[in-house]
């Protein structure tokens, strides 16, 4: 039961953490410290053996050298570059490439969509709390793609799979 709180909080703070980029162009470090932090209750009252743990503690180095690798070329920003290795600490190394699939793919259908409103919208017709992304030369909210990858990959999770049950989403 703990374990499927945990695990609606962090998708709740992914949630946020994606409509805060796309009011803002940002997401903040609290919430990515929080999204990161709440890995050791879930993994502590998850009943994982010691090695399926380390693996998600692996998996989440890893995504941190390669997203800061990222954004020293300025493909990712600050925030996105902090968020990715927080939530593939959650996803471990079963769900990390389905993640990562599924955040390229929700990434480039956001960017593309973008282009599109970008020429065929006027700015001042957009909704303030989503008008940053649409100012001219700014950069695309690259948070609704890492939470939308967590929400389509996060049952190949073991931290995520119970919620995903508990909600029917897989069986």
């Amino acid at each position: 039961m703990i374990l499927i709180l945990l695990s609606g909080l962090f998708l709740a703070l992914c949630l946020f953490a994606a409509l805060h980029d796309v009011n803002r162009l940002t997401i903040p470090n609290w919430l990515n410290i929080t999204l990161a932090v709440l890995f050791v209750p879930a993994a502590l009252v998850s009943g994982l053996p010691l090695e399926m743990i380390g693996g998600h503690v692996l998996a989440g180095g890893l995504a941190f050298v390669i997203a800061f690798g990222l954004f020293a070329f300025r493909i990712f920003g600050g925030g996105d570059a902090k968020m990715i290795p927080a939530v593939v600490l959650w996803m471990g190394p079963a769900a990390s490439l389905p993640f990562v699939y599924w955040m390229a793919i929700i990434g480039g259908a956001c960017s593309l969509l973008l282009v599109i409103a970008r020429r065929s919208v006027p700015v001042s017709s957009v909704p303030g709390f989503m008008r940053a992304p649409f100012e001219p030369k700014a950069g695309v909210p690259y948070g609704v793609a890492i939470a939308g990858g967590v929400l389509v990959a996060g049952g190949a999770s073991p931290l995520l799979s119970r919620l995903y049950e508990a909600i029917g989403l897989i069986g």
